[in-house]
């Protein structure tokens, strides 16, 4: 295994389309990096420079101890998985996971040992001796895996690997791909669009928008302190909550004022020890962001659930319900605050249902404040 550098980065196209702003990232040994964002804000490519198949037009890119600007893709010992499997139909999945150990001249008897430990490692040594053509698309994903791992390379590369995959098939293969990352302990650099992937996989994820690195951290990091709106509405499934208005006092605290129904709300602000980010705001426009999870109806709140907080006492507000999503263990449901909906997580037998109304409860312990013309994060 190996660790990766990358050192302002920056891809220019010929026609002076600039796809990478400067990338700096550092991932060490065995770490499982995901580059995260949505259509267009240039991880394929950055994927793509790490692997050798786009130029660097400035900057430079290490693997483990070596720079490889300019290192052919086939001498950077790595392995990549893509998108649609790359298979060859033809061969068997044994021949398919050995094809790049007979090209190498791994001896017979080896390429053997390996193939078995491999098949072992995903559970695939009963689809040995079939084709592609015979495998489901779950099946083809974990042999194509299989294929990367026997090279027993420095660093791993995911395009996407799970996307044309369906729903139940992704949970499936997003616990093969992190028991694989367990037993092996290896480099990992994978791409996707799907925030759910970004925090259940990585140990560090690099949210990118417009070919810029937006936020790298961990995932709780990033999910509990986004750096600013983007990263906020980005990261959590449901998005975080965005409410427009002003911050003023209510007395001596901070609050936060909204329109309501016609009228001024007042939401009394803890500082969580942002008294002096927070006070040079007052009487100016802020956004604040809550996460579903931290807004509730009133009932479930009292009685502790889900909201206990110590001897906080969640800020209760009257809304009218829009629209309720049951998922099971808890229902969605969305309000509308200053033109804005609201998504929270009630208690299932909180009885919500359109048009009623419903008194929900507002954690504001978690509430994040934004500048709404930078965008980023005040406190």
């Amino acid at each position: 295994m190996a660790s990766l550098s990358i050192r302002n980065v920056r891809k220019v196209y010929p026609n002076g389309n600039e796809v990478l702003k400067g990338i700096d990232l550092e991932i060490e040994d065995g770490q499982f990096l995901i580059l995260v964002g949505g259509s267009g804000c240039g991880k394929s490519t950055l994927l793509n420079m790490i692997a050798g198949l786009e130029t660097v037009s400035e900057g430079e890119i290490m693997i483990g101890d070596r720079v490889v600007n300019n290192v052919a893709p086939k001498e950077r010992d790595i392995a990549m998985v893509f998108q649609s499997y790359a298979l060859y139909p033809t061969m068997t999945v044994r021949e398919n996971i050995s094809f790049g150990l007979g090209i190498r001249k791994i001896p017979k008897a080896e390429q053997k040992e390996i193939v078995e430990r491999v098949a072992n490692i995903l559970q695939i040594t009963h689809l040995l001796d079939r084709k592609p053509a015979l495998l489901s698309g779950g099946q083809r994903q974990r042999v194509a895996m299989g294929r990367a791992i026997a090279r027993d390379p420095s660093l791993f590369l995911f395009d996407e690997p799970l996307s044309n995959l369906d729903a139940k098939l992704r949970v499936e293969m997003r616990a093969e791909i992190k028991r694989m990352h367990q037993r092996l302990g290896s480099t990992i650099v994978y791409v996707t669009h799907d925030q759910i992937e970004a925090m259940t996989l990585g140990d560090r994820i690099a949210v990118m928008k417009d070919g810029v690195v937006q936020q790298f951290g961990s995932p709780q990091e990033i999910y509990d302190s986004p750096s600013n709106l983007f990263v906020a509405g980005f990261i959590g499934s449901p998005s975080m909550n965005f409410l427009r208005g002003k911050l003023t006092t209510d007395g001596s605290a901070p609050a936060f004022e909204l329109d309501h129904g016609g009228r001024k709300t007042l939401l009394t602000l803890p500082l969580n020890g942002h008294t002096d980010a927070v006070a040079k705001w007052v009487g100016r426009d802020i956004v604040l962001g809550i996460r579903p999870e931290h807004v509730t109806d009133a009932m479930s709140a009292r009685n502790g659930d889900p909201l206990s907080n110590g001897n906080y006492r969640p800020t209760e507000v009257d809304c009218t319900v829009e629209l309720t999503e049951p998922t099971g263990p808890d229902t969605l449901v969305v309000a509308r605050f200053n033109d804005a909906p609201v998504t929270c997580r009630t208690h299932p037998r909180a009885g919500a249902l359109p048009n009623e109304p419903l008194k929900l409860a507002f954690d504001l312990t978690k509430a994040l404040l934004f500048d709404p013309a930078s965008e980023q994060r005040i406190a």
